[in-house]
């Protein structure tokens, strides 16, 4: 492609809302146009480089037996209906009625359709397993678009499905997924790390999601570098050391002015935080008993020197949806904000950490302006509704498999994995006949990526003050020629020309800066678009017979004959390759 054709605008400057290295980089490059929050525009350059990643994920998903195929973008609601989930996902969801007045969906994900066409299609164990996939356009009406392409609310991604007729089937397909994702974004240069994941709104009964570490990243990951225990912060378990033993002493009102904090209150009455209790107020949103939901007020709590989970709440109540409570649903309650805890409150229902049983004299509210209460009990002052692990993990906190100091560290979801079992088959009736004429339902997994943030991480992995630096495989082009000299030099256009025609004979990828503009305007836009070859032609390169070759992600510069220019380029080309691909490895199942 010959730049001055090519559909593609650069600019010096990234545009004031773009915080982020990848988000400015590829729109300064011309990747990307943002059409409204969270929609983007993919330019030609990028086009080329998603069709590259979405070409790596076909043949790792063909290498362990996946079938392509292509499923609408347009759901009928009534699918939706039948797994509840129209009932159970938020305004994340796109609804709209067709002319028909029926209710419809923009999708979010396929499992629904893959369902549907699953329990009209599968009949027998014979059909089974069977492994399809395809990559397609998926909306979620995110409140809160972000750092470009790494948080949207249209994006494309790839997914797939297993079905399968046993447990063990679907063990085994989950498996190859796990290593198959490991070798797309190894083969895309994307340092990731698997950890263990909240199913959310997908359901089943195990999650995996990659993990690329960047402190942009939304997403904190608990990590031990002893034992190789990784998991998401919304799920992560770690040992509890209970305190020592005491006997229970005599509960006592103290007056405690403007400790409304914990911080506040451990300083006030010079007492470790460990020694404290916290009151968390939320609101979940439960089943009725009508089949429909309620909102219920919950009082949570935890130890002062931890934090809520909020996930592991959600999931210990069952609950759709979960928010903050406001001060005067709190008030209503008959708890004082600042200074509450479940002593002497009724018809309120309690969710503890199990921590806080192990833990005596502790110092709570009183429920009451400016007081605490000193040596609150669980079990002796105050019962719970529920008592479950509902803390978060925390740098230095013991791993729960070895016991040695977790760590935490940000990082962005570039793909994931769930077990989803019977979830789907159960609610739309996926059936089939075993061997034996039993009928069984049909055993489901979902792995998705989207294209589009992959492509974003890996821009924000491989860059440095001057641009963009792809890597080989997923590069727009993998040479871009530069001549000097604009159309005064007839000698410099014609090597150039001769050079550009004669590399893409022989299957090289080439964008040819063929410009009237000066040499700094093309290096500039050279290193920003991050070609990973680079071959200048000038009038002192063409006096010698030679071209000045030069690699993105290297300084060195050094002129080759023009005869040997091919085989330069292969090899260069080959040896890029070869580095990527020893990434590619096998990677332990950490289940």
């Amino acid at each position: 492609m010959r730049v001055s054709q090519l559909f593609n605008v650069t600019l010096r400057e990234a545009p004031a809302e773009a915080e982020v290295a990848s988000h400015q980089l590829l729109v300064r490059a011309g990747f990307i146009r943002q059409l409204a929050a969270g929609i983007f525009s993919y330019m030609p350059l990028a086009r080329r480089t998603l069709t590259k990643i979405e070409n790596i994920m076909r043949e790792e998903m063909n290498a362990i037996g996946g079938q392509e195929m292509t499923m609408p973008v347009v759901h009928p609601a009534d699918i939706w209906k039948e797994t509840q989930r129209w009932y159970q996902i938020g305004s994340e969801m796109g609804r709209f009625k067709d002319k028909n007045n029926r209710d419809m969906v923009l999708a979010m994900t396929h499992e629904e359709v893959v369902a549907d066409i699953v329990r009209k299609d599968i009949r027998s164990y014979r059909q089974l397993p069977r492994l399809i996939y395809h990559i397609q356009t998926k909306w979620r009406d995110d409140p809160r678009p972000r750092a470009g392409l790494i948080r949207v609310r249209e994006f494309t991604m790839k997914d797939s499905y297993s079905l399968d007729a046993d447990w063990e089937g679907l063990d085994k397909q989950y498996r190859a997924h796990y290593q198959a994702y490991f070798n797309i974004f190894h083969r895309c240069g994307i340092p990731v790390i698997a950890v263990k994941s909240d199913v959310g709104m997908m359901g089943g009964q195990m999650a995996h999601e990659y993990m690329y570490l960047t402190p942009i990243g939304e997403d904190t990951l608990v990590l031990c570098d002893n034992c190789g225990y990784s998991a998401n912060r919304q799920i992560a378990f770690f040992q509890k050391t209970p305190p020592a033993p005491e006997e229970p002493l005599p509960a006592e009102k103290v007056y405690t002015p403007n400790a409304k904090t914990i911080e506040a209150l451990a300083n006030y009455l010079q007492v470790p935080k460990q020694k404290t209790a916290k009151a968390v107020f939320m609101v979940a949103t439960l089943p009725a008993e009508d089949g429909g939901y309620k909102d219920t007020f919950i009082f949570a709590i935890v130890r002062g020197d931890m934090e809520l989970n909020e996930t592991k709440l959600a999931n210990t109540l069952k609950a759709k949806d979960l928010r903050p409570a406001t001060e005067e649903e709190i008030l209503a309650t008959g708890a004082v904000p600042g200074y509450a805890s479940p002593v002497g409150l009724k018809d309120v229902p309690v969710i503890v950490d199990d921590l806080i049983p192990q833990s005596p004299n502790l110092v709570a509210g009183a429920n009451e302006e400016g007081y605490h209460l000193k040596n609150v009990n669980y079990g002796r002052d105050y019962q719970a509704n529920i008592v479950a692990d509902i803390t978060a993990a925390q740098d230095g906190d013991a791993c729960i498999r070895c016991g040695a100091p977790l760590r935490t560290a940000r990082g962005v979801e570039v793909g994931n994995i769930f077990k989803l079992g019977t979830r789907y088959s159960d609610a739309m009736g996926c059936t089939f006949l075993d061997k034996d004429g039993v009928e069984k339902p049909i055993i489901m997994g979902s792995y998705g990526i989207g294209s589009g943030r992959l492509m974003a991480c890996i821009a924000e992995e491989h860059h440095d003050e001057k641009g963009l630096i792809w890597p080989i495989t997923v590069a727009p082009y993998q040479v871009e020629i530069v001549s000097l000299g604009g159309q005064q030099s007839e000698k410099v256009q014609q090597v150039a020309g001769h050079l550009y025609q004669d590399l893409q004979n022989q299957g090289i990828e080439v964008l040819y800066d063929d410009r009237d503009e000066s040499p700094g305007v093309k290096f500039m836009d050279a290193d920003l678009i991050g070609i990973p070859i680079r071959l200048t032609v000038s009038e002192r390169t063409v006096q010698q017979d030679s071209v000045e070759f030069k690699r993105r992600d290297q300084e060195e510069k050094r002129l080759i004959s023009l005869s040997e220019v091919y085989a330069t380029v292969k090899e260069e080309i080959d040896r890029l390759h070869q580095a990527i691909q020893a990434k590619v490895v096998e990677v332990p199942f950490e289940g």
